[in-house]
């Protein structure tokens, strides 16, 4: 039987999130860039027109200040296009995967004149939008420039006192690990909320724990848990606990890693995410090997890129990161992260593409790791990403797909009845790998809920159910 999806939400819609996207929210970005790089020139030439300065570092600062230039230039006309609903360009050869592959759906909407910012599909406009900001930097001579880098790493800066938190929470775990399958779920329930909610989780909870503190995490846990539950609008937490206490001999389970939270960054969702893959292997006997999914561009602001992925663990194993009141609760980082090394250089941790990958996969096509920044849906992972489709489909125990992206990607962000079952959203995909789905509300399309459910949300409060991050969904659809 032939998959027929129903159509994209329609971008003309004013009252759609779609709309507001292209109106507010991308203009906002593409100014913050222009700044950015505004701000780098000007340190340069500051740098240049010092006395002491050599000719030839005067001469990088002056070629970096023209290429700079360059990408402004690109982007203001940019930013004056879109509000004015103007033509998607064609994207130009920059030695990078998928040109050619945006160029031909750009054309085929063409034909149906839906070529514009305010008329193309949602899905396809934003992922065309952050290749094509990689095409402005890569063919103006910047292939190594993540113009959103800054703001991560200052953001992680900010989030020194969770950090502390969580990584005292597994020092101590280690002193005084737990074996009880219920208060290891209480402890699993609290990190995959962790991962869902970022700083809503009450992550004080999960500090200093004992063997006492663990039996009343499983009483206080547990009330906090239901309290989040009525947010959690399809909640298959202990599905996926169930899951991987009985994935066998495929021990392995996939984080595909993504703008998971407005509160956190790439580098914070790094930790996040290591957080959790370190309960699941060191304390838990189901999990030996975690595989991490970067974004080989700069993609969505906030997703992860390999430099990412390093930078946050060099940012936790530098002392400064952390201010002089905190130095006492350092030494149990440093276990921590030298656990992490550890596990990265034996292969218990692993990236799917080497960890010194830089951005843009040092202009290498064939990477398994390029369909993520493809223009489609998860849907035909199978026949877009035969070799990624195969190791998932024959290594993976569960992928978790983390993130508002990586659901829109998932279930096509097209107009699904909120009670569609989360299986018929996934597609052809459903069925051939474990998915696990965690994800905050911020943009329309959502499945897998109980009709009246959705009913009663709509008729409340409208549209902001499903957009502004306070409900969430934890879907789960495992392998057939």
């Amino acid at each position: 039987m032939a998959f027929t999806p129903p159509p994209p939400y329609d971008p003309t819609d004013k009252n759609g999130f779609s709309y507001k996207t292209v109106n507010t929210r991308w203009p906002v970005i593409l100014t913050g860039i222009i700044d950015t790089l505004c701000n780098v020139n000007h340190e340069l030439h500051v740098q240049a027109s010092a006395a002491s300065t050599s000719d030839d570092v005067v001469k990088q600062a002056k070629e970096r200040i023209s290429q700079g230039k360059s990408v402004i230039e690109k982007i203001s006309k940019l930013k004056y296009e879109m509000a004015r609903d103007k033509e998607l360009e064609s994207l130009t050869e920059d030695g990078e995967p998928h040109v050619g592959l945006y160029n031909t759906q750009l054309e085929a909407l063409r034909k149906e004149g839906k070529h514009t910012w305010y008329t193309a599909p949602w899905l396809f406009a934003e992922c065309y939008l952050y290749r094509l900001l990689r095409n402005y930097f890569v063919s103006s001579g910047l292939r190594d420039y993540d113009p959103f880098f800054k703001q991560k790493i200052d953001t992680f800066a900010k989030s020194s006192v969770a950090v502390l938190q969580l990584t005292t929470t597994l020092h101590t775990l280690e002193s005084s690990p737990t074996t009880d399958p219920a208060g290891l779920e209480v402890l699993f329930k609290e990190m995959i909320q962790m991962c869902l909610w970022g700083n809503a989780t009450d992550l004080s909870l999960l500090t200093h724990l004992t063997v006492e503190d663990i039996s009343r995490l499983q009483s206080v846990g547990r009330e906090e848990q239901e309290k989040r539950s009525q947010f959690i609008l399809r909640d298959d937490q202990r599905a996926i606990w169930h899951r991987l206490q009985n994935m066998g001999d495929r021990k392995r389970i996939d984080f595909v890693l993504d703008n998971a939270l407005v509160q956190l960054t790439a580098c914070a969702q790094v930790f996040t995410d290591l957080v959790f893959a370190d309960f699941l292997v060191t304390y838990t006997p189901y999990v030996d090997k975690v595989v991490f999914h970067p974004k080989l561009i700069p993609w969505f602001v906030s997703d992860v890129t390999p430099p990412d992925f390093n930078a946050a663990i060099e940012a936790l194993s530098r002392a400064d990161f952390f201010s002089s009141s905190q130095a006492s609760e350092v030494g149990a980082v440093q276990q921590v992260v030298s656990r992490w090394k550890k596990y990265l250089a034996d292969g218990t941790f692993s990236l799917s593409v080497p960890l010194d990958t830089p951005l843009g996969g040092g202009g290498e096509k064939g990477s398994k790791a390029e369909f993520w920044t493809s223009p489609h849906p998860y849907w035909n992972m199978k026949s877009d990403a035969p070799a990624l489709w195969q190791e998932l489909h024959e290594e993976s125990g569960m992928v978790f797909f983390k993130g508002d992206l990586s659901y829109r990607k998932l279930t096509g962000d097209v107009k699904w009845p909120a009670s569609t079952p989360f299986e018929t959203a996934l597609g052809p995909l459903a069925g051939t790998i474990p998915v696990a789905a965690l994800r905050t509300n911020k943009a329309d399309v959502i499945v897998g809920l109980p009709e009246d459910v959705a009913a009663r949300l709509d008729k409340d409060e409208g549209i902001k159910w499903r957009t502004d991050g306070r409900y969430a969904v934890v879907e789960l659809y495992d392998r057939v």
